[in-house]
């Protein structure tokens, strides 16, 4: 392979670097530049995996006229390496064999579809890739440069849509720990999120939505509306942080947020963060029963904070289009049907076995419920 700019990789399980290498330095949890003492002397690997069929096509265009100002920027100082994926799952792959020759970080190329990859390819049997060599000294990073249709995560950081941008945080080296998301089911096997994962409505809509990504952003709201289209409300079984099992009737949709963003820039979970260790779980009620009046209980979270459970009527389309606004700049969360409370884990089940809602995470489909939702707090090094 060679080394002077940009090395192209097209296979399953590549060969990215040299066999002879030093490793870098392991870093603070807190933001500190990567290039520390020693560092200077040797050039960091860096692994870009690029799916270039994202955003139907653009992603693999903007790629191809972002390489020479990439290579003027990073080549004199790092290996690089662009590889391409030919397929579902084909990141993922990519992410394990660049972890375990010592990259020293793998950089998503396009949406949060690619960045979920990516995020899954962390990980091994349960565990992070890393801690299946004991003989590793270093620590892989994880970087993002949104080309995507969404690009939902890169927005809670407040980081532009500009890859030039995102290649000079590539260049200073900051990084900083980030929370994941651990999703699991009756079949044992995990699957991990860094952003948000949504249940029933929100998680259908996002289903219908990734037919109609080639109308851009607004394919997130004709998701929404043909989501609608005999959707019926749910009565679900959840459990918060180990706890008992408690029935919430006529759940419309519920979201799990890592970070803020979802729905091509719908600020559904605004208080959640992604460094904080908390889940900010969001569900949204429709009760056709005669209820007369909101009902409030002011619940006590592990005696740290409070929150509100609001409970109201009759949430039908016609509710989404009205508050859409809401939905999108985050003040959704003062809409009387709409309660959030801050988690480390939560079960959700069915009441009635129907098999048919569904579950999402950073926007991939997963199936449907039951499912168990974790944290494992500071799981990742991200280039920030």
């Amino acid at each position: 392979m060679v080394y002077y700019g940009i090395a192209v990789v097209a296979m399953a399980s590549p060969s990215f670097f040299p066999t002879e290498r030093s490793m870098a330095p392991d870093l603070s949890a807190d933001c500190t530049i990567s290039r520390g003492a020693g560092a200077s002397t040797r050039r960091r690997d860096l692994v870009f995996i690029v799916n270039p069929k994202g955003a139907n096509g653009r992603t693999g265009r903007e790629w191809k006229k972002l390489l020479p100002y990439l290579r003027s920027r990073l080549g004199t100082d790092c290996n690089i390496c662009e590889s391409l994926t030919s397929g579902p799952s084909h990141a993922i792959d990519i992410t394990r064999e660049a972890i375990r020759e010592g990259a020293d970080a793998v950089v998503a190329v396009g949406g949060d579809g690619t960045l979920h990859e990516v995020v899954n390819g962390f990980f091994w049997g349960g565990k992070p890739v890393s801690t299946h060599d004991l003989k590793a000294s270093h620590t892989t990073a994880l970087g993002l440069i949104p080309l995507g249709t969404g690009s939902d995560f890169a927005r809670t950081f407040g980081w532009k849509n500009d890859p030039r941008d995102a290649i000079e945080r590539i260049a200073k080296g900051l990084r900083s720990r980030i929370d994941v998301g651990v999703i699991s089911g009756e079949g044992g096997d995990s699957h991990y999120f860094v952003n948000v994962a949504d249940i029933h409505l929100s998680a259908k809509a996002g289903y219908y939505a990734s037919r109609y990504k080639r109308f851009g952003n607004l394919c997130y709201v004709i998701g929404a509306l043909q989501g609608f289209y005999g959707h019926c409300n749910q009565d679900l079984k959840i459990k918060v942080n180990e706890g008992e099992w408690e029935v919430y009737p006529q759940v419309t949709a519920l979201c799990i947020g890592n970070a803020k963003f979802f729905g091509g820039g719908m600020k559904i979970t605004p208080n959640a963060d992604p460094s904080n260790r908390n889940f900010e779980v969001e569900q949204l009620f429709c009760v056709y029963n005669s209820i007369r009046s909101i009902q409030r209980i002011t619940l006590d979270f592990c005696n740290l904070l409070f929150m509100q459970v609001v409970i109201l009527q009759d949430f039908k389309w016609y509710d989404f289009i009205l508050k859409l606004h809401k939905l999108y700049n985050g003040t959704h969360l003062s809409v009387r049907n709409v309660f959030s409370r801050s988690v480390h884990s939560i079960e959700v089940e069915e009441v009635v076995g129907s098999g048919s809602v569904h579950v999402q995470s950073d926007g991939e489909h997963l199936g449907f419920l039951p499912r168990k939702f974790c944290i494992i707090p500071a799981a990742i090094e991200m280039i920030c």
